[in-house]
């Protein structure tokens, strides 16, 4: 009875203890695609679904005045070299030639694949095509929104400076004239100490129907809370008459922590 009350006892004692001792599992990673125009050419971790949340607001634009939204991407790998993603925003609320409305604005579908992946200096590299499958007449930001884009991606690390750069080709759409526009990203982020992060982007986009180019400085700060959540906050900078002047944003990404199979 004794031997029986000691084992019992030991049992207690070392199971939780052996349990302590384990190493926990490793968290998945978030692959933020936000806040920048660039998208990474990397993938976040398979099975794991992606949000990318924010706000946006903008100022003295082409096509309005003011121009008030929240945004959502949501990206699921399916394969490691395989992405599904849908995009859109909720709700818009914008004053356009001296009207003040509120509609859903644009919903895009796509898919990303993986070419190649980085190593050492070698960049990650691949492609992705978006189709626009709502069209919400909310006005646009500078470089307007797509009825098809085509994405060349890559995604490097270099002496600790991180980029993004992108080749964009999209088919834009005014009633049943339809015209290609061409565009090129290039952001790069930087650690700033512990958990934040710091961002600066250059981009370019042709305006075929003003004949006309838009082109923006971003800068942005992210704040790491968790390796699945993301925090970011920032400005972009309209340089040209035909671009928005002033964008303010605020966001985060989260990865779900648990795989959906």
């Amino acid at each position: 009875m004794r031997l029986a009350l000691f084992l019992f006892v030991m049992f207690l004692v070392c199971v939780p203890s052996g349990a302590a001792q384990s190493e926990p599992p490793d968290e998945p990673e978030a692959n933020p695609g936000r806040p920048t125009v660039s998208t990474p050419a990397t993938l976040p971790p398979v099975g794991h679904l992606q949000f990318e949340t924010g706000f946006l607001g903008a100022r003295a634009s082409p096509e309005f005045s003011s121009r008030y939204g929240f945004n959502e991407v949501m990206k699921l790998s399916v394969a490691p070299r395989l992405e599904l993603l849908a995009s859109g925003e909720p709700i818009a609320r914008y004053t356009a030639d001296g009207r003040t409305g509120t509609s859903v604005a644009d919903v895009f579908l796509g898919a990303q694949a993986v070419l190649r992946h980085g190593e050492g200096a070698m960049p990650t590299v691949a492609a992705s095509y978006f189709h626009r499958v709502y069209d919400g007449g909310a006005p646009e930001v500078d470089f307007g929104s797509p009825t098809n884009s085509f994405l060349l991606l890559a995604s490097g690390d270099v002496k600790g400076f991180h980029y993004d750069a992108n080749a964009i080709f999209n088919e834009l759409s005014e009633g049943p004239i339809r015209r290609g526009q061409f565009g090129q990203t290039l952001s790069i982020s930087h650690p700033v100490g512990g958990k934040f992060s710091f961002s600066g982007e250059i981009w370019h986009f042709t305006q075929p129907f003003v004949r006309g180019n838009a082109v923006g400085n971003l800068w942005a700060l992210g704040y790491t809370a968790r390796t699945n959540l993301v925090f970011d906050a920032g400005f972009n900078r309209g340089l040209t008459s035909t671009s928005t002047r002033w964008e303010a944003f605020v966001g985060f990404t989260y990865l779900l922590p648990h795989r959906l199979w």
